[in-house]
This record gives C-alpha cells, sequence and structure tokens, in this order.
C-alpha cells in the first residue's frame, strides 16, 4: 500500500517536472515547503501565509500572495480568484519565479521571458482590466531594483520614481487633451522593460527555497 502511494506520488511529480522545468529534487523540496505551510493539509489559504517573517514587511507582500491564488497564473486561461490552492498550482505559480535554463533556443527564452513578464503584470494589475496604473508600474521597477544587493533602497526609490515619469512622458505625452489615461497595456509593459533584464531577478526566497540557486534546465 505504502510502495503504491509512494510510486503514485512519484509518478505525479515526474509529470509536474516534465511541465513546470523544476527537478524531481526541487519537486520533492517544494513538496515539503508546502505542507509545512498547510500544516500537514492539502490545500494552501492566504492565512497559510500568515507566519512567514520573512514576507512580512515585504513591500508587495500582498500582491505576492495574491499571486498564488490569481487563475491568471495556472496557465488555464480563466480569471479571477480562487480561496485555496492545491499543490500543482502552488508548483505553477513558483515555477515563474524559476531561473530560464541555460540550453533553450532564443523562441524558447523569449517565450519564458514573455510569460515571467505576463506574470509580472497580473501581480499589478489587480482589477484585471488589462492595465496597471503609473504608480503601480512604479512598484514593479522598484521591486526588480531591489534584486541588485548593490543597490541601496533610497536610489532604486529614486530610479523609480525617474522611470514612472519617463512613461508617463512617453505614453500621456501622445494623448490628445480630451482623452482619458487608463494605464499601462501590456504589449506597452513589454516595449518599456525589453532592455530590462528579469530571467535572473525574479526569484523568491520567503519559502527557504532560493529559486536563484535552482538550476533548471529545459
Amino acid at each position: 500500500m505504502g510502495s503504491s502511494q509512494s510510486t503514485t506520488e512519484e509518478h505525479n511529480f515526474q509529470l509536474l517536472a516534465d511541465r513546470t522545468g523544476f527537478s524531481l529534487e526541487q519537486i520533492r523540496i517544494l513538496h515539503k515547503r508546502f505542507k509545512h505551510l498547510t500544516h500537514d493539509k492539502d490545500t494552501l489559504r492566504r492565512e497559510d501565509f500568515e507566519d512567514i517573517s520573512d514576507l512580512t514587511f515585504n513591500p508587495i507582500r500582498s500582491q505576492i500572495v495574491e499571486a498564488f491564488f490569481d487563475k491568471r497564473n495556472f496557465g488555464h486561461n480563466e480569471v479571477g480568484s480562487v480561496e485555496e490552492i492545491g499543490f500543482e498550482e502552488f508548483l505553477t505559480v513558483m515555477s515563474h519565479f524559476r531561473p530560464t535554463g541555460q540550453h533553450l533556443t532564443e523562441e524558447e527564452k523569449d517565450k519564458i521571458r514573455q510569460e515571467k513578464l505576463r506574470f509580472l503584470f497580473n501581480m499589478h494589475d489587480k482589477d484585471n482590466d488589462g492595465t496597471i496604473t503609473l504608480d503601480e508600474y512604479r512598484h514593479v521597477v522598484e521591486e526588480l531594483l531591489s534584486s541588485y544587493p548593490e543597490i541601496e533602497s533610497e536610489t532604486a526609490k529614486a530610479i523609480a520614481d525617474a522611470a514612472m515619469l519617463e512613461v508617463a512622458s512617453v505614453t500621456m505625452g501622445q494623448m490628445a487633451p480630451d482623452e482619458f489615461y487608463e494605464g499601462i497595456t501590456f504589449e506597452h509593459f513589454l516595449k518599456i522593460l525589453k532592455g530590462v533584464e528579469i530571467e535572473t531577478k525574479m526569484h523568491i526566497r520567503f519559502l527557504n527555497v532560493d529559486t536563484t540557486t535552482m538550476s533548471c534546465g529545459k
């Protein structure tokens, strides 16, 4: 009985490895973290994140937590949110923080980059209206800059402020006086961050798993 259950679990882990790009060992580690967070239950809820000290003072804590319950991030072309998720959804969201593999084609790298940027965009497009505000974009830039230890927080804020003003001059400068500014679309978001390297900067450490150390292949 126990052996059969273990074999089934390994088979399911292999399917998840093929789907997410994580190795079997990484999935085993993340499964242990998942069970620890849920207190050995099969589903994870928002309140399970409350005891994570590294997340408590994160300036985008709410966006990170909500990303795990946002249907847009599960890869099923659905919208809305859920109250709890299983390990598969948890792992799918975690895969967005996985560094890009070294042996990928340019087309594959571009696809993964777009998926990461879509995930980042969704995190700040809270009402799912297809746009983010200038202030939300400022938080995106500041979040990316926080990945660079050599950049102090005040410097990161100054750069983020300048980036917000630059976007405003580009997007709002093209508008007629009677037009209403609706926000930054995903297509514009791609253009704005075209020169920003995010593949190794989107990582997550609050689960005692530093995804920047997870060297994953295709």
